[in-house]
């Protein structure tokens, strides 16, 4: 449930952003989808870039959105059943690869509890939504994955994970792994120390955020901002 404190919280996120995109405008454009579109910007986006992309549900057009305009590798990770049918009914797309993966801070197997509403397709490992059903799938921390992979180098990461941002940023940064751009949405409901700790984390290790759509922030690091500029 949306408190008075989460509202706060968006207005002052949105004075943020925009005061931040005064001094540094980059060129910020919607790839994918009106409901798995996210903001990014795409004068930084080059075809060189690793992306990291957590969550896929039913809806891939950002993940293939990336392929298409930069020609960047994208890694999409979800171990949901209707996600795992969704990207099989796709096919193989180039420079596309899906892994049958949960993002954690950890390699280890986690239940993923069900959603409340049946027709909803993603599940939690943090059970946002107070169910009792779920079902066991492996997960890993983004470290152990780019080694597994061979990726000296991660440029974009998207987080749509159903609470476990907060556990894989914090993963994230204590690694001192810092993707150029971060794409991260507050799943709901969640509390507001939380998003704000995380947040903080992120300001903490140079990010600044860059575009607000409800509950799907996008930040850049500074070191990515700083090289825009030279240009």
């Amino acid at each position: 449930m949306t408190t008075r404190f989460h509202n706060y919280y968006q207005r002052w996120l949105q004075t943020l952003y925009s005061k931040t995109l005064k001094k540094i405008p980059l060129c910020l454009e919607k790839i994918g989808s009106d409901y798995g579109g996210w903001f990014v910007p795409v004068d930084l986006v080059k075809s060189n870039w690793i992306c990291y992309l957590g969550g896929v549900g039913e809806d891939i057009t950002f993940d293939l959105g990336l392929v298409e305009r930069f020609n960047c590798q994208a890694f999409a990770f979800d171990p949901t059943p209707r996600a795992i049918a969704h990207v099989g009914k796709i096919g193989p797309v180039k420079n596309f690869h899906f892994l049958e993966l949960g993002l954690w801070s950890c390699a280890k197997e986690l239940y993923f509890y069900v959603p409340k509403d049946p027709t909803h397709v993603s599940h939690s490992v943090t059970n946002l939504q107070g169910t009792d059903d779920y079902f066991v799938a492996k997960c890993d921390s983004i470290d152990h994955i780019m080694s597994g992979l061979g990726h000296k180098n991660l440029d974009l990461l998207k987080l749509d994970i159903e609470g476990a941002e907060h556990e894989v940023i914090s993963s994230l940064l204590q690694k001192n792994i810092f993707p150029q751009v971060v794409c991260i949405e507050f799943d709901q409901p969640d509390t507001i120390f939380r998003m704000l700790k995380t947040h903080l984390k992120l300001t903490l290790k140079g990010y600044k955020l860059f575009y607000v759509d409800g509950w799907n922030l996008t930040f850049v690091h500074k070191q990515a901002i700083l090289k825009s500029e030279k240009k």
